[in-house]
């Protein structure tokens, strides 16, 4: 994981530790050569951004690896997760019109889903699943079950989770 403004912070990071390119290049995720530019002055005038004051890096990460060129710098736990994405994600019109289709297979293919987590993985309403489930969709006939991954309403990993939680479910 990188960190938000990678160029900003490689500024940041450059003018305010004595961390080596090698491990400022690492931790941005930029070629040394780019971080070697950006200390030169050959960039263009870039605004440091703060790592540490927007909870990135800690003064003591920065220390450590400070004190040992081979060390590389670790993000903060607590950015991964601020910056995880939270409630459901955009989706384009056409990829909303092939949501009931998603919906239809996971009812079929995993009765057991409830329609909580089926909101949930895909971003709809209950009363939608519901309707769906009960075959009194408006446009129900017209419904051809498909993989909600084949269609990207979510990933393979979130469509697991989703799984994973039914199946403990059921051994229950």
């Amino acid at each position: 994981m990188m960190p938000l403004m990678p160029k900003s912070t490689a500024v940041w990071l450059i003018d305010n530790t004595a961390l080596t390119f090698e491990q400022i290049a690492e931790f941005c995720g930029l070629h040394i050569l780019e971080i070697q530019a950006i200390a030169d002055d050959s960039v263009g005038k870039i605004a440091p951004f703060d790592p540490t004051s927007h909870s990135q890096l800690t003064k003591e990460e920065i220390e450590r690896c400070e004190k040992n060129p081979s060390a590389k710098l670790m993000l903060t736990v607590s950015t991964v997760e601020q910056f995880r994405q939270k409630g459901p994600k955009y989706l384009s019109r056409a990829k909303r019109q092939d949501r009931p289709n998603g919906i239809l297979w996971l009812v079929k293919e995993f009765p057991n889903i409830s329609d909580i987590q089926v909101c949930k993985l895909l971003g709809t309403t209950k009363s939608t699943v519901e309707s769906i489930r009960n075959k009194t969709y408006k446009s129900y006939s017209a419904l051809k079950a498909q993989s909600p991954v084949k269609l990207g309403l979510c990933n393979q990993v979130e469509l697991d989770a989703a799984l994973s939680s039914v199946s403990q479910s059921d051994d229950k």
